[in-house]
Parts: structure tokens; sequence; C-alpha cells
């Protein structure tokens, strides 16, 4: 299901109209458009049956739209944010640990270990998401 921006820009270009016709049209600047159709804002409440009729289309239809869930991509930033910070700790306080003889091998080994993981997960995440 597409994101009310996206619903917004697929419409507007459907109709051949460029943001800044269509802000026009709605009586606001070209990057309040461009912010409701990078989902970082939404129309007014009271301008939406206006911009239905613009777009040609029933105000049930451009508000079928599900809204991005901004709290699941900040999810997913900030375990991918944790999965990068782990590998590089491990692999810095090995290393350190290491040269400080205040380590066994076996433990650096271990340490690094967990880096690997941390990182595998995080690039295994990412490549499930692009495809």
């Amino acid at each position: 299901m597409r994101s009310i921006g996206e619903t917004i820009a697929s419409l507007r270009k459907e109709k051949g109209m460029t943001q800044n016709e269509l802000a026009e049209k709605m009586n606001v600047t070209d990057k309040a458009v461009s912010k409701w159709e990078r989902d970082l804002s939404c129309p007014d409440v009271n301008t939406i049956s206006k911009l239905a009729d613009i777009l040609e289309v029933s105000v049930e239809e451009l508000l079928k739209a599900k809204k991005k869930d901004n709290l699941e991509m900040k999810t997913k930033d900030l375990m991918n944010l944790i999965f990068k910070a782990v590998a590089l700790a491990m692999g810095i306080a090995a290393v350190t640990l290491n040269i400080l003889n205040q380590i066994a091998v076996k433990s650096s080994i271990i340490m690094l270990g967990i880096g690997i993981i941390c990182i595998s997960i995080y690039l295994l995440t990412n490549k499930e998401n692009k495809n």
C-alpha cells in the first residue's frame, strides 16, 4: 500500500502537473507539495477536499493511502546503528586489548566473531530490504 505522499505524487504526475502547478492551485508553496510527497508533512485537513478535486479523485481514495510508520523506520535505523557500533567496538577492543596484552587470544577471537556476526546481520537485513 502506498503512502499518502506517494499517492499525491502519483496522481499529480498522472495529471501531468508539476509540483509548482499543484501548489498554485492549492494556494501553497511548491515546498509544501514537495514535503507532502516525501511524507515529511501532510496537507491540512481543511484542504483535503480541494486537493482531491484538483487530482480528480474522491477524498476517500486520497486518504486510503497508508501513512508510513516513522516509528518502524526509526527502529530499523537504530538497530542498524547498534549492529554497526557493536561490530566496531568489538574490533577496536579486541585489537587494543591484544596489543596491551590484557586479553587472551581466545577471547579476542570471540570478540571479533561477535563483531563479524553483527556486521553480517546488518548486511543481510539491508540486502533483504533492497530486494
